[in-house]
């Protein structure tokens, strides 16, 4: 009877240690703004994630992320707000294959799945994640076909450019996406409240030092080939209007 309880104490204080530690993880994010639009990108809020909507053409759109919600709801009333239905989602590009950016999927059987080619086996199940917390699920096949990407590469989704960047340490195959000059970075990085750029959480990630020198890495290819960046979204946070000087500022702290 001792021994139970003290197991039960054990768990219990685990328990509390494990919402205590993501809790400071999420402390001090700048919110997601439901609704949110910049260059014809709408943020699209699903609980504690965010899913982009990009219109590639008339009566199409591409999304960046499909969420953490299985039914789909906040994407499916955005294409509904639209006049548009599932069909009209022909692409879907994941920054990476946790499940909070993958939930949706199976709603867009019309969609494209893309994903760097890093990434490509874990979309599909074939390989558990590595972070200290994701690496507590065992690999489990998906269903999910996925369209390889690779690092520098350029993708026309009909009227629409994306360019395609590798920025492992999230995880392996980490994606940033530039469409009509917003600057996706998935979980790779987040923005405080007051903010400014930080790099991804230690108990979801990888490598935290790998993530840095992936942005460091990326600020300096965006500058150097004088990409113009007019905005930077987030997926767990807020959307950054001040170009690309965010991500600058962060990788002079960080080189």
């Amino acid at each position: 009877m001792i021994l139970l309880k003290i197991v039960g104490l054990v768990l219990a204080l685990l328990v509390i240690a494990a919402v205590a530690i993501i809790a400071v993880t999420f402390l001090g994010r700048q919110s997601i703004t439901d609704g949110f639009e910049t260059n014809g990108v709408h943020i699209v809020k699903d609980g504690m994630v965010s899913v982009a909507v990009v219109p590639i053409a008339q009566g199409q759109v591409a999304l960046v992320d499909a969420g953490n919600d299985k039914s789909g709801q906040a994407i499916l009333a955005e294409l509904s707000r639209r006049q548009l239905g599932p069909d009209a989602v022909t692409a879907i590009l994941l920054t990476h294959g946790h499940p909070d950016h993958t939930a949706a999927i199976a709603l867009f059987p019309k969609a494209r799945v893309m994903a760097l080619d890093a990434e490509v086996a874990l979309v599909e199940g074939r390989t558990a994640a590595r972070g200290p917390v994701p690496r507590l699920f065992p690999a489990r096949p998906t269903g999910v076909t996925v369209t390889p990407l690779q690092d520098g590469t350029t993708v026309t989704l009909r009227e629409a450019l994306v360019s395609v960047f590798a920025v492992p340490g999230h995880t392996a195959g980490s994606a940033a996406y530039l469409v009509n000059g917003v600057l996706f970075l998935g979980d790779a990085a987040d923005t405080n409240s007051d903010g400014e750029v930080k790099g991804a959480p230690w108990i979801f990630s990888d490598s935290q030092a790998q993530d840095r020198a992936s942005l460091v890495s990326l600020d300096q290819r965006l500058l150097r080939d004088g990409v113009e960046v007019k905005a930077i979204v987030f997926a767990h946070s807020g959307v950054l209007t001040r170009g690309l000087a965010p991500l600058t500022t962060f990788a002079q702290k960080n080189q």
